[in-house]
């Protein structure tokens, strides 16, 4: 499965879209352009047949916006530019964990972080599949996601991933229960959990309950250490002030 070209198209979408955020109007961003797909208003489902029209032939983008929720749209919208690709992801889970490694002394810089930006091919696929599965859950983690949304989402993900197999995968992760437990196994490495948890701080809405909860849960079930949690959390914070 070429999950890793997959989550590459999904983060590079929002990239893209903040950079043709005129179409959009300057004051709206990211967010505008993302809630022009689902259809305008931060209130209304995508539920009836206009959507789909709406999102043929968006590419990305499309798959994305449904993923992030028409409600959270704005909100959200802004973080996912920060990341711009899969490569620029393994960027900041790597200033994170170093900068984390420098704060425990004595076993500081013991070894050089394995995020996936430094990986070969056969890991960095691993990793790719453990972040998807991240960021599907995450997506899921305030509950807007409803039968309806889940069939476009898989269209639009079928479109891009062109993979049986991976659509197989994506139709189980996007009907499972909600469970942190079952997304921090994906992770077999330190450096995959704090890839993960970037991916889920990407797609939340941290002012949110449920979302801010769920977070939580998923820092303690990938074991993360406090401070490395922090770190991860700061490094998205600092990029959000360069979009």
């Amino acid at each position: 499965m070429n999950t890793r070209g997959l989550l590459d198209q999904l983060l590079k979408s929002g990239q893209d879209m903040l950079q043709h955020k005129g179409a959009a109007g300057a004051s709206s961003g990211l967010g505008g352009a993302l809630g022009g797909l689902l259809g305008g208003g931060a209130g209304k489902k995508g539920g009836g047949s206009d959507i789909g029209s709406m999102l043929k032939g968006a590419g990305g983008g499309a798959a994305l916006a449904m993923l992030l929720g028409n409600k959270r749209v704005r909100k959200v919208g802004g973080k996912v530019a920060v990341y711009g690709g899969l490569a620029a992801l393994g960027v900041l889970a790597y200033k994170a964990y170093g900068n984390w490694q420098a704060q425990q002394g004595g076993q500081a810089q013991a070894a050089e972080p394995q995020t996936l930006d430094r990986l070969p091919a056969p890991q960095a696929e691993q990793h790719s599949r453990a972040i998807l599965k991240a960021l599907v859950a995450a997506a899921k983690a305030d509950g807007h996601v409803d039968e309806r949304e889940r069939q476009l989402i898989e269209e639009e993900l079928g479109k891009l991933a062109q993979d049986t197999e991976l659509q197989a995968w994506l139709h189980t992760e996007l009907n499972k229960p909600l469970d942190p437990a079952d997304v921090a196994r994906a992770a077999s490495t330190p450096e995959m959990a704090a890839e993960m948890y970037l991916a889920s701080v990407l797609m939340v809405d941290e002012e949110h309950f449920m979302e801010r909860a769920y977070l939580e849960e998923l820092a303690r079930q990938l074991q993360l250490p406090p401070a490395l949690k922090g770190e991860l959390e700061a490094q998205v914070r600092v990029e959000l002030q360069r979009v």
